[in-house]
């Protein structure tokens, strides 16, 4: 990308950060890794020399809009539409496999 690499990481430090993740590799896939994870440090080393005093902090980069609607009561679908589908109904329930032992 053009972007010069000042710091490195070292085959130890990738073991460590996998233990740190509980994630197994390889001898390959730490070397793959450690390519990878030092140039994702590099970005924000780039990032880090990037002036941003005269910003305003932002949680986002564009306006938020909510879609949700107000939470307002209302009646609901009678109860044998509700239980129509119910592939193991039981009375007025709604019988599933249980999911705990």
């Amino acid at each position: 990308m053009g972007m010069e690499q000042t710091t490195r990481l070292t085959t130890d430090e990738v073991r460590h950060i996998a233990l740190l993740a509980r994630v197994g590799m390889t001898d390959d896939e730490i070397e793959q890794m450690r390519g990878q994870l030092s140039d994702i440090l590099a970005q924000f080393e780039a990032l880090s020399q990037v002036d941003t005093g005269d910003l305003q902090p932002t949680g986002h980069s564009v306006d938020l809009l909510s879609v949700m609607r107000d939470d307002i009561s209302r009646p609901s679908f009678p109860r044998e539409d509700a239980l129509a589908n119910a592939p193991n109904r039981e009375d007025d329930l709604i019988r599933v496999k249980a999911v705990l032992e």
